[in-house]
């Protein structure tokens, strides 16, 4: 008798398994977004003089990078010592440069999506929904997007912080040493990539030191963060003295653009309408922490938000008696438990329909935001690539005169012939006189200064054409003889956009 196969049925999907399933998928694409937002776009906007400042850096040997540091930067060495490794492996094209960056900016959604998680504990069905909100915040935040695309220390001193926030969170209800051994180095690492972390991890500290159970072994974490500190207080009163540029017209109009610039990034389209409509949103969401999220999640939230609000009240402190650095870049690592707390009220309080609406509301602005800035170079970093690709290849040496001229670094990026011009002198057979847009500068469009008087006449040059764009302007001057013509640093230097200083350089035919 012939048998009959019988086919086995799989098991089906058992309902617990799927909607556990729905918060890893979730939580992929949010990474996935994440990362499209960061790396995708690492070569859409021009290197601008701070990124070229650590171009000048890692391209040296090791040993003369850091025999440069104390003299020419104001942060610790952690991140220039990560990237020269890195770029010895990437490269220092702008991808290159930027890429280390934008891991660390990566890297942080998952830690966001772990502290808020946390936070939310006491409530097991709402918790991992507040760390999803917090992982999506944290993956489009315009703010956070663009210093996970800028080759400089901000993203990965954010990193850091808000793992050692998430390690403390775990060490509050774990006893074990390792998780306060973890919380030890993580934060010593932090210090050793911006001394502003240190007023994130603060707080961390006198928490574990007042609360954790464990006196002893609290104290000796919290010990060797501070010796790590007292390590490189040498190199911070070495670049104490250092030329820092403080961006803003005054400490108060800086402290009331934070708020804004933590939400909706430096500039970026509708900035009237998308700013009134993100604080109505966070509005709105504070009152669902505060009101109508259960007392352990809330408070646990209000914790967090404390370290943030510490993270900005302690520098404030500091410029007030006189150590005036803040500005919005120093004061990133305060951003992500803030917006981790916000998330905890998106995503663990009573009233969840609202806060997905409330969340999905700020997400999508956030997201405007950053496709906005990639797609209208007017938002975007100073244009010193578009500057040298206008010059183009000339048929002699020629003198530029760059205002600012901080701008001759980020210039020489992508001109390596450029060299400053000597007091002696060079003959040469055009002169340019070159500016760009400002580069971040607080609540304002940028402009293209308009030339003075003195730059519509060169003595043995005639004029050769101008050129003006929303990031950039060129005016040309050639030799009236055809012949290259001597000229020397002190006459160029009238020559400028505006009342900026400029910087006089020379560049080599062909170039």
């Amino acid at each position: 008798m012939r048998r009959v196969p019988t086919r086995v049925r799989e098991p089906a999907t058992t309902p617990r398994e799927a909607a556990a399933r729905t918060p890893r998928l979730a939580l992929a694409a949010i990474l996935a977004l994440a990362a499209l937002l960061r790396f995708a776009t690492l070569r859409t906007q021009s290197i601008w003089f701070d990124e070229a400042a650590t171009w000048d850096l890692v391209r040296r040997p090791f040993g003369e990078m850091l025999r440069r540091i104390p003299d020419g930067e104001s942060n610790p060495p952690l991140f220039y010592v990560l990237e020269w490794i890195w770029t010895r492996v990437f490269g220092d094209g702008e991808a290159g440069l930027r890429s280390l960056p934008a891991l660390a900016g990566l890297l942080t959604v998952p830690v966001a999506y772990g502290i808020a998680r946390h936070a939310a504990s006491a409530l097991p069905r709402r918790a991992t929904w507040a760390g999803l909100a917090a992982a999506a915040l944290v993956a489009v935040d315009p703010l956070l997007v663009w210093f996970s695309q800028e080759a400089r220390s901000y993203a990965l001193a954010t990193l850091l912080s808000a793992l050692a926030l998430l390690l403390l969170q775990r060490a509050q209800d774990d006893r074990r040493g390792r998780l306060l051994a973890g919380w030890a180095v993580v934060s010593a690492l932090a210090l050793a990539t911006h001394y502003f972390t240190a007023f994130v991890l603060a707080p961390q500290a006198l928490w574990l030191l007042w609360r954790h159970p464990r006196r002893r072994a609290a104290a000796c974490a919290v010990g060797a963060v501070a010796a790590a500190g007292l390590a490189l207080l040498p190199l911070l009163l070495a670049q104490a003295g250092n030329p820092y540029d403080i961006a803003g017209t005054s400490l108060a109009l800086r402290l009331a653009q934070l708020p804004k610039q933590f939400l909706l990034g430096y500039r970026g389209p509708l900035a009237l309408p998308f700013g009134l409509a993100t604080a109505l949103v966070v509005s709105a969401g504070a009152w669902l922490l505060l009101r109508r999220t259960p007392r352990p999640a809330r408070e646990r939230a209000l914790s967090l938000a404390a370290v943030g609000a510490v993270g900005v009240a302690l520098p404030l402190l500091a410029a007030l008696a006189g150590a005036d650095y803040l500005n919005t870049r120093n004061l990133l690592p305060a951003l992500v438990p803030l917006l981790a707390a916000l998330a905890v009220g998106y995503g663990a309080s009573d009233a969840p329909r609202l806060g997905l609406a409330l969340l999905a509301a700020q997400c999508a602005i956030s997201l405007a935001i950053v496709v906005g800035v990639l797609a209208d170079a007017q938002y975007q970093r100073q244009d010193w690539r578009g500057l040298a690709r206008a010059l183009g290849a000339g048929d002699g040496p020629r003198a530029l005169v760059i205002a600012p001229a901080n701008g001759e670094l980020a210039l020489r990026y992508y001109l390596p012939g450029l060299r400053t011009l000597a007091p002696r002198g060079a003959a040469v057979r055009e002169v340019d006189v070159v500016t760009v847009a400002g580069a971040r500068d607080p609540g304002k469009a940028p402009e293209i200064p308009q030339p003075t008087a003195a730059a519509l006449a060169v003595p043995g040059f005639a004029p050769a054409g101008a050129r003006t764009t929303k990031t950039f302007a060129l005016l040309r001057f050639r030799a009236t003889g055809g012949a290259a013509v001597p000229v020397t640093p002190d006459p160029l230097a009238a020559l400028r956009f505006g009342a900026r200083l400029p910087s006089v350089d020379v560049l080599p035919a062909g170039r």
